[in-house]
């Protein structure tokens, strides 16, 4: 970037107002509906998950739902 903006306190010129075209936040927050569940998984498997998510700064809980959803996809268009 070799040319510098120069910003100054001077008319502006012609301005004109943008309709707002974004959507409002709540349409923004697509929210599925959840269910809390008690499940026992092998001691490896959420170690894995945890030092995975760790990795991609994430939580591992989201990691494991994220499988299970794609699991369930998977098998619900086949059925």
């Amino acid at each position: 970037m070799k040319n510098k903006i120069k910003y100054t306190d001077g008319p502006m010129g012609e301005l004109r107002v943008v309709k707002d075209f974004l959507p409002s936040p709540d349409q923004l927050v697509l929210k599925e509906e959840n269910v809390k569940i008690t499940i026992s998984l092998k001691k490896s498997s959420v170690e894995f998950f945890k030092k995975e998510a760790k990795k991609h700064h994430t939580s591992y809980q989201r990691m494991i739902r994220q499988v299970i959803d794609w699991y369930a996809s998977q098998y619900r268009k086949s059925a």
